[in-house]
C-alpha cells in the first residue's frame, strides 16, 4: 500500500479584523494585557452570513487548487469542527454541497482543537484501505466568535474564527504521514465547554438568560494540561522512533496561546522551528494546526525530506502527534495557475501517486496576515 501525504494546503480567515482594542474595551484590560499574557495581536471574525461550512469551504477550494484537483475528484471529505452549522446533518455535508464534491463520503469529526489531526488520522487509514488510487480532504473549522461572551476576558481574548484545509493522497515512501498516537481524558471534559444547547441542556429560555449557550473555559487546568502534554507527546515520539529533536526540521501544534507554545518551543529546544500563527489569528480551534501546516507551505520553508512533527491538544480533554514526511516537490508553479477550471476536462480521473504538493493560495481575504537527512518510513 502507498503512503499517504500531503497533496495541497489552503486557508481562509474573514475579512474582518478584532483588535485587541476592541476586545480590551469589553473586558476591562488593556491591549498591553492581552498582547503580553497571550501573544495575539489581532484575531479575524465571521460576518453574520458567514457559518462555518462557508469559511470551511473556501479553504477546501483554496486547497484543491493547492494540489491541482477538482472537488469531483474526492473520495471523502472529513470536516472538523466543535462549531457546527447546526447539530445536525454534518456540516461536512454542507461543505460537500458548496464545493460540488458529489462523489465525496461526507462526515464530521467531533475532538474541538485536536479535530483535524483526529480527521487526518481517519483519512489516512480510509485511504490506506481503498479500492484504488483515492484523494481526501480534512478541514478544520471554526466560527466560535458566535459562541463568546465579550465580556469573559478567558475566551474573548483568544478564540477566533478561521479555517484550513489538507488535500490528502498517496505519496512514494518515504514521504507521508504515520506515527499516529492519539487521546482523550473525558474526566476533564468540562474544563472546556459549551453548557446548553445540546441533549442534556436543550435550548430554553432559562438557558440563554445564564449565558449557557456560549464558550467556558477552566484557563488554569488547560494550560497545566497543556504544559503536560506538549512535552509528553514530543519525548514518546521521539523515543517511539528513535529520533532526536535535532531530527525534527518544522513542528506545527496548535496554538490556543502563542505565548505559551512559543515558551514549550523554547524548552524543548525546537524554538527556531515552530511555525506560529495564533498571534495574528488568534485560537482557531480544529484549524489551528493546520493552518499552521498551510502557512509553511506558503512561505516556502517546507522542503522534500524534512520532518514535521505535528501536535494538537483540545477539549475534551484531547491530544495527539503524527510525523509526516515532506514530499518532493511536483511542480513549482503556484496553485493559482491550477485552477478547478483547467481540469474540468478530467472530473473523473483516479488519482495517481505522485511525489509531492504545490503551494497554497495564502488567507482568505487576499492579504496573508503573516507576511512578515534520516530517511524512515512513518507508516
Amino acid at each position: 500500500m502507498n503512503a499517504v501525504g500531503v497533496w495541497g494546503t489552503g486557508r481562509y480567515v474573514p475579512a474582518r479584523v478584532r483588535s485587541n482594542a476592541e476586545v480590551a474595551a469589553g473586558t476591562g484590560v488593556t491591549p498591553e494585557w492581552i498582547a503580553e499574557r497571550t501573544g495575539v495581536r489581532r484575531r479575524h471574525v465571521a460576518d453574520g452570513s458567514q457559518a462555518a461550512s462557508d469559511l470551511a469551504a473556501e479553504a477546501v477550494r483554496r486547497a484543491l487548487a493547492s494540489a491541482g484537483v477538482t472537488a469531483r475528484q474526492l473520495g471523502l471529505l472529513v470536516c472538523a469542527t466543535s462549531t457546527p452549522d447546526e447539530l445536525g446533518p454534518a456540516t461536512a455535508c454542507r461543505v460537500q454541497a458548496l464545493v460540488g464534491a458529489a462523489d465525496a463520503v461526507a462526515l464530521d469529526v467531533s475532538a474541538a482543537c485536536s479535530g483535524w489531526l483526529f480527521g487526518a488520522k481517519v483519512a489516512h487509514d480510509w485511504l490506506r484501505e481503498a479500492d484504488g488510487p483515492m484523494l481526501a480532504v480534512v478541514v478544520g473549522v471554526e466560527a466560535y466568535s458566535k459562541f463568546l461572551d465579550p465580556a469573559d476576558r478567558a475566551t474573548a481574548v483568544l478564540f477566533a474564527d478561521g479555517a484550513a484545509a489538507t488535500v490528502l493522497g498517496p505519496v512514494e515512501p518515504p514521504g507521508g504521514l504515520g506515527g499516529f498516537r492519539l487521546g482523550s481524558d473525558g474526566r476533564l471534559a468540562d474544563r472546556v465547554l459549551i453548557p446548553a444547547g445540546g441533549s442534556r441542556r436543550p435550548a430554553t429560555r432559562q438557558t440563554l438568560a445564564e449565558g449557557a449557550h456560549r464558550i467556558r473555559m477552566d484557563g488554569r487546568t488547560v494550560s497545566r494540561f497543556i504544559r503536560d502534554a506538549f512535552p509528553r507527546m514530543l519525548g514518546e515520539t521521539l523515543e517511539r522512533h528513535g529520533l532526536t529533536t535535532d531530527d525534527i526540521d518544522h513542528v506545527i501544534t496548535h496554538q490556543p496561546n502563542p505565548v505559551l507554545v512559543r515558551r514549550l518551543a523554547a524548552e524543548a529546544g525546537l524554538a527556531d522551528r515552530m511555525t506560529v500563527v495564533g498571534d495574528l489569528v488568534g485560537n482557531i480551534g480544529a484549524a489551528s494546526a493546520p493552518y499552521a501546516l498551510a502557512t509553511a507551505h506558503a512561505e516556502g520553508r517546507l522542503q522534500p525530506g524534512d520532518l514535521i512533527l505535528l501536535t494538537v491538544f483540545g477539549a475534551g480533554m484531547t491530544w495527539g502527534s503524527a510525523l509526516l514526511r515532506w514530499s518532493e516537490t511536483s511542480s513549482e508553479t503556484s496553485s493559482e495557475t491550477s485552477s478547478e477550471t483547467s481540469s474540468e476536462t478530467r472530473p473523473e480521473a483516479r488519482p495517481e501517486t505522485r511525489p509531492g504538493s504545490r503551494t497554497d493560495t495564502g488567507a482568505g481575504t487576499g492579504t496573508d496576515p503573516h507576511r512578515t537527512e534520516r530517511k524512515e518510513e512513518l507508516s
